[in-house]
């Protein structure tokens, strides 16, 4: 048993020695630095490095600069002249109509009192007009409005406790 220790105790013994040896210094020890070198054949390092090597052609760089100048306008505007957009254009957005449709079961009261809350152009007189043309023809317009709008309004209507029926048509539309 007492061997068997030793021998365990021999080799951690010689391989604490072995590491010591190949650790860092024993690479420094073992490799001793380096004299400078010169990069290309023939050059020395006596005056303090290496020389770079120039080209054997050389080229030229030509730089052109433009300067832009803005357009004069053809007509001289004045500072107190309104600005014209003229120039500019625009596309409107459609328009569409949003229509009383007529029916038996309406009471006159109710129609006229929502259309005059839901819109906010109509009052009293022009709401109990549009009713009447609904009523004798069948459907009436309200207004015109943007299509967001105009659904907005159409929808408002329907939710109405008794229901208004009403429809959108597109303004340029050719029935």
């Amino acid at each position: 048993m007492a061997s068997s220790t030793m021998l365990l105790l021999l080799l951690a013994v010689t391989s604490a020695i072995a590491s010591a040896f190949t650790g860092p210094a024993a690479f420094i020890a073992s490799h001793p630095p380096r004299m400078p070198s010169a990069l290309f054949a023939g050059d020395s390092d006596k005056d303090g490095g290496a020389a770079i090597a120039k080209p054997k052609v050389q080229t030229k760089q030509a730089v052109k600069t433009e300067t832009r100048r803005k357009e004069k306008s053809k007509r001289r505007v004045r500072a107190s002249d309104p600005t014209s957009r003229s120039d500019e254009k625009f596309e409107d957005a459609p328009l569409y109509k949003l229509m009383l449709l007529g029916d038996e079961e309406y009471d006159q009261a109710h129609v006229v009192e929502r259309m005059c809350a839901l819109l906010e152009d109509m009052d009293e007189d022009q709401a109990s007009t549009i009713y009447s043309q609904a009523e004798i023809s069948g459907k009436a317009m309200c207004g015109k409005y943007p299509y967001e709008h105009a659904e907005m309004y159409k929808e408002q209507l329907a939710r109405s406790d008794p229901m208004i029926y009403s429809d959108l048509e597109e303004e340029n539309k050719k029935n």
